[in-house]
This record gives C-alpha cells, structure tokens and sequence, in this order.
C-alpha cells in the first residue's frame, strides 16, 4: 500500500520531533545535577584552662566562639570559667583522667584513676562538675587508660547524664569504650578529630591546620582541641591570623550546635510531669 506525501511528512515531522525529545533527555541526564554546597563548621576546643596557664587571655579574645574546657580544683578555675561564660563560650569539665604513660601527679588534685571504687570515682566526678560554673558538657584530661577501662567509664558517664552534661572523647587513645559505653548508658557523645598542638611549634600548628582543613573537604564538620599552656602562645597566635580566611569557607561554632537535636515530640506518646 502506497503511502501520500501528505502522511509520509506527517510521519517523518513525528519521528523528527521524537529523535528531539529523546536527545534533549540524554542531554539532561549527562549534565551534573546541581547542589547546594554543604556548610562545614569547626568546633574549637580550649583545653586546660584554670591554673593561669599562657595564652588563657589571648584564646578568650579570638574573635569566634570557643568551647573552654577548665580543669577543676585549680587555682583559676572559677575565674576562667566564668570569663568563658561572660563571653558567650561553652564552659566544660576538663576531667583529669589516669594516662598509660605519665606520672600522677601531672593530672592534678581530683583526679580518675583506674584502682578508684566506683563509689570513689562518683564521687570525685560530681565535685568536679560541681565546682566549674557553668559547665554543659565534659572532656578527658589525658586518659588514655582510664576512658578504655568499661568500668570506669560507666560510672563517669552515668554521672554525666544525671548532670545532664554530654561528654568529647578527647580519643586519647585508640582503645576508648567512650562511644560503646555512652550508647548504653544514653549519654550523648562528641569526640575530637584532630589535635591541633601535640608537639609545641607554631610550625606543628600550622601543619594541624592543614590537615583540618583537608579533613573538612570530606566531612560536614571538624572538631579541633587545642591548648593553653606550653603551646598557648603558638595555637591562639596561629588561630587568630587563619581564622579570616577559614572563616570565608566555614562556620565556628560551639559543641552545643553539633549536639543532635532533641527528638521531636510525637502525637499521642504520654506526657511526663514537669517536661518541657
């Protein structure tokens, strides 16, 4: 059967207009989908405030909000915490813990050792909380045998969520049941990602900083602890001429806006007296 010129058109414009379609969806599906760029924050820990230590003015004026962590029973520790909390900074224990290495009488008075009974470490941790203002969280003064004891840990993490503090894994050591034992206590957890001045240099600095800054072009966020003390000087001066330019590629932010947020509250589940 012959077909009219009349059709024949009419069929050759149809396929024409379907090859379009098809090469338009090809061309569509080749071409990147486009994202919003995801904000990245760094969250700057002060460790080893409350003895007067170098550099406890100079990182209390850096123009971004820290998170203090201050030592207890220390001759400064009401006076730094309250200088942090003044400015606006989150104040956290910085709970002298038993190392591996290292002799006792660096953790200083108050201290969480591994031979303590637990009634002993529920003790001291609760005056430790107790006696630094204004504190919302904790974190490990050295540690790195006491946050891998399970025993030990319960007890200071269920202290931790009587108080209602959150606890940073200062990762210490690589055998931390902080993250295991936080799970089955129900203690909400954050730990470090990088030690910015373990070797006392500005040049050591600078290098943390640059493996901050590459850590963060494949996270979200970055968590950072720093010091006063030996380093004091170098870390507060470092931070202070690289905070412009991070600052154009990420937010600094205190722990408490990486804390998860409180879970939502679901029609119909039972009220408890006096929650808010």
């Amino acid at each position: 059967m012959k077909t009219s010129p009349w059709r024949r058109g009419a069929l050759l414009s149809v396929g024409l207009a379907l090859i379009g379609v098809l090469t338009a969806q090809a061309t569509v599906a080749k071409e990147p989908v486009a994202t919003q760029t995801t904000p990245r924050q760094i969250a700057v820990v002060i460790d080893d405030f409350g003895n007067g230590m170098k550099g406890t003015n100079q990182m209390l004026e850096l123009p971004i909000k820290l998170t203090v962590a201050v030592m207890p029973f220390l001759p400064t520790t009401k006076q730094d915490a309250e200088a942090a909390f003044l400015k606006g900074h989150d104040v956290i224990v910085h709970l002298p813990m038993e190392p591996i290495r290292g002799l006792r009488s660096w953790l200083g008075p108050g201290s969480i050792t591994t031979d303590l009974t637990d009634e002993e470490i529920r003790k001291r941790v609760e005056a430790a909380i107790a006696d630094v203002p204004h504190a919302i969280g904790m974190n490990n003064h050295m540690g790195s045998k006491a946050t891998a004891d399970k025993r030990v840990m319960r007890v200071v993490l269920q202290v931790c969520k009587e108080k209602g503090l959150f606890f940073l894994d200062s990762r210490t050591s690589y055998r931390t049941v902080v993250p295991k034992i936080a799970k089955e206590v129900g203690v909400v957890t954050l730990h470090n990602d990088v030690f910015l001045d373990d070797v006392y240099t500005q040049n050591h600095v600078l290098r943390q900083i640059g493996v901050m800054k590459k850590f963060l072009t494949q996270n979200e966020r970055c968590i950072v602890i720093g010091h006063v003390g030996p380093p004091g000087l170098h870390t507060s001066g470092v931070l202070k001429s690289v905070i412009p330019e991070l600052s154009q590629k990420a937010t600094f932010v205190p722990l408490t806006q990486l804390l998860p947020l409180p879970e939502p509250f679901v029609q119909g589940q039972p009220f408890v007296q006096g929650q808010k």
